[in-house]
């Protein structure tokens, strides 16, 4: 285990924790949104089914963003969208994670304060400032009383409130600094999203809550939101369609059975290939670490790990895919027409491309297919933000995710793999894009067990002596094979313009 803490230490963290506990009658006192038959008919399905009942309420909330977006799209634009938003939202998280949607409220009307009494040049960087420090909290929270656990608790839905909060503080200074004719550049490349002046409540609370994104995301941004509630994504200031307004049964049934069919992957295929020990996944010794497992010869231990990846992935598609939909049946995922009218599509709800992450020839298209809608927000606001820092921007994303050792050796490990793509790209894409699909092909392969295999692995076991123990297994092999590459890759001589035209 990790938890290497000095006592004394520990007895501070746990003192602190026994003081938030001393609020939670309280906090149980403010769960009036869901009927307490509802919590006992749950707890008979889920012993029928054999689900846990964390995993059941989560299931199910997902599932009702259905009928509660057949219902949001037939509400009149305005306010009204933005209560049900609101209200349902709450519902939602109460049904998940009963007591603990308290901090998802306390979180929200700090930033809502904030934004209130500070400039927005200091609230740009007081509330994002807060926002990591209250999930930071949450973060170690859960190391401290559920260690290398997977249970459900507020910190997700805080991750995706934290990138909401994150980026309208940017949105607002953006907005401001438009106004007055002084944006910087990454202002100017955010101008699209700037927000010129604070929302009244019920609209801001109706976007941090917002039903359709409040479990799992997307985590798009706050005009995304106000222009999906007010109809001018759709309509003029005249009332008149901007153009042909699409049909949303298509966008909605098409990720909905995407995310079905993901769910049944994971549900059998994670338990025929497991990562963790499927008996107790907290204190025994994880599968792919069994005596069993590393009796394999190393290249089938490769693929078997890949292939366990693989099954994992499953349940993150079903979140997004599902959400996708979710969003898309009240036109919250549709971008709108452009100057001729013709319809954009569906991208803002869009968190992940399935067929691009999984085939993707290269670590900057794997990245950008992946998490979008966190991928953006780090672009934005911490790469864009700092001037392009790539260190800044994996720290900043292991720092959101928690403090799992496993997290840092994955995401400390990327840039060395982004530095070995670039240079490819450099300098042996123009010698090689000739052979065309047969240098794809390889591409694919080298970035697919690249990443998906020793060096996500990590983030998958997160304790630092399992992620160790299994990188250690396959002798460090991914780490090495990158620096070898470096520094052969990197003497060889640039390809020359007129070579590359001639190509």
């Amino acid at each position: 285990m990790d938890r290497v803490l000095p006592e004394a230490v520990l007895d501070v963290i746990g003192a602190s924790i026994d003081f938030v506990y001393q609020f939670a009658p309280l906090a149980e006192k403010t769960v009036v949104l869901v009927p307490s038959f509802v919590g006992e008919k749950v707890a008979i399905l889920s012993e029928a089914s054999g689900q846990d009942v964390d995993t059941l309420n989560y299931l199910l909330g997902m599932l009702l963003c259905y009928p509660l977006g057949i219902i949001m799209n037939l509400l009149p634009y305005g306010k009204v969208k933005h209560l049900f938003s609101l209200i349902l939202g709450a519902f939602l998280l109460q049904f998940t994670i009963g007591k603990q949607w308290i901090h998802q409220l306390i979180s929200s009307m700090l930033a809502y304060i904030m934004f209130m009494i500070l400039p927005a040049k200091d609230a740009k960087f007081w509330v994002p400032v807060m926002t990591m420090v209250y999930i930071t909290l949450g973060h170690l929270h859960r190391q401290y009383v559920n260690y290398l656990g997977w249970d459900m608790d507020f910190t997700g839905p805080q991750m995706v409130l934290t990138m909401k909060l994150y980026s309208l503080a940017f949105n607002l200074w953006d907005g401001e600094q438009l106004a007055k004719g002084n944006p910087d550049r990454a202002g100017k490349k955010c101008a699209p999203l700037a927000v010129p002046k604070l929302p009244g409540i019920i609209e801001f609370l109706g976007y941090t809550f917002c039903f359709s994104n409040v479990l799992a995301g997307p985590a798009y941004e706050y005009k995304v939101y106000q222009q999906a509630c007010d109809g001018t994504h759709l309509y003029d200031e005249n009332g008149k369609p901007r153009g042909k307004i699409p049909s949303q049964i298509l966008p909605t049934l098409k990720p909905f059975l995407v995310s079905i069919v993901c769910l049944g992957l994971f549900s059998v295929g994670g338990g025929m290939f497991p990562v963790l020990n499927p008996t107790d996944p907290q204190k025994l010794t994880p599968a792919v670490l069994s005596e069993e497992a590393l009796a394999n010869p190393l290249w089938k231990r490769y693929l078997l790990s890949w292939i366990a990846l693989a099954c994992v992935r499953q349940k993150y598609y079903f979140a997004w895919k599902n959400a996708e939909g979710a969003n898309n049946i009240w036109y919250a995922g549709f971008e709108g027409f452009d100057e001729k009218g013709e319809a954009k599509g569906w991208e803002n709800s869009v968190n992940i491309d399935i067929l691009d992450f999984e085939f993707a020839p290269n670590i900057k298209l794997m990245s950008a297919a992946w998490n979008k809608k966190t991928a953006n927000w780090l672009g934005r606001y911490i790469y864009m933000r700092t001037g392009g820092n790539l260190m800044a921007t994996y720290g900043m994303s292991a720092f959101w995710h928690g403090f799992y050792p496993g997290y840092y050796l994955f995401f400390m490990s990327l840039p060395l793999v982004t530095a070995c793509e670039r240079l490819g790209r450099k300098k042996l894409t123009p010698r090689f894009a000739k052979f065309g699909i047969a240098y794809n092909i390889v591409c694919i392969l080298a970035t697919t067990l690249t990443i998906n295999s020793t060096l996500i692995m990590a983030f998958q076991l997160l304790s630092w002596d399992w992620a160790i123990a299994y990188t250690k297994s396959f002798y460090f092999m991914n780490h090495i094979i990158c620096i070898v590459f470096y520094l052969v890759v990197s003497q060889l001589p640039s390809v020359k313009k007129d070579e590359k035209k001639t190509q």
